[in-house]
């Protein structure tokens, strides 16, 4: 939950903007820098208040907490306009989708905040709740492309679009946060090539004699 004022706002509600909305990105983009430069054990408040020019009084009235703060950048992050890629092809959205991740996480400066991210979901629950609520929205955007393959008859019917998505980020994901594997375009395939046999056989759906 983030605050606006002295109300909470629910994550994914309309924000007003103006001044409101500036000082919100301002104080997430330091939070993003904080945690890109120091982490999150390393991160203050006080550091958030002189790199956002916002007053510390002002931060800990309207988002509580180093955690409330944390959280809130991470809802913001999800008000982007991302949308999934539409390649015309199952196969190809996959592969787009995981290649996505490669590039976002290969160059050390953009993968620098959304890596302390996952380390603060460690550390905060409100960071795991907030990391968590960030990628389900994700997912859900995704789930377009199995949506349209199911559309196309390129998956069966009955198909799990969230396990999809999931499955094709799941190894990548590992390598980066659990083995700490390099990672490139090849294994970004492979996933894609892996989820997409595991679709065309049924994983992903339930099975013949269900229900």
């Amino acid at each position: 939950m983030t605050t606006e004022g002295d109300q909470p706002v629910p994550p994914g509600s309309r924000r007003p903007g103006g001044r409101t909305a500036r000082t919100r990105a301002a104080v997430r983009d330091a939070v993003l820098t904080g945690l890109a430069e120091h982490g999150y054990p390393a991160l203050t408040v006080e550091y958030v208040a002189e790199h956002s020019g916002v007053h510390k009084t002002t931060l800990y009235r309207r988002w509580g907490s180093l955690e409330g703060l944390v959280a809130d950048a991470l809802d913001l992050a999800g008000e982007d306009a991302w949308t999934p890629p539409d390649t015309g092809s199952l196969d190809g959205d996959l592969r787009a989708l995981a290649r996505e991740v490669v590039d976002s996480f290969s160059d050390p400066a953009v993968a620098a905040a959304p890596t302390a991210f996952v380390g603060a979901a460690f550390q905060s629950e409100r960071a795991a709740e907030a990391l968590r609520a960030f990628y389900t929205e994700r997912f859900t955007r995704c789930e377009a492309v199995v949506e349209r393959a199911l559309a196309r008859g390129d998956a069966p019917q009955g198909t799990d679009a969230g396990a999809v998505v999931r499955a094709v980020s799941a190894p990548l994901f590992l390598r980066l946060f659990v083995t700490r594997e390099p990672l490139d375009a090849a294994l970004a395939d492979q996933s894609a090539r892996a989820t997409l046999a595991a679709v065309a056989a049924g994983a992903f759906a339930p099975p013949p004699d269900a229900g």
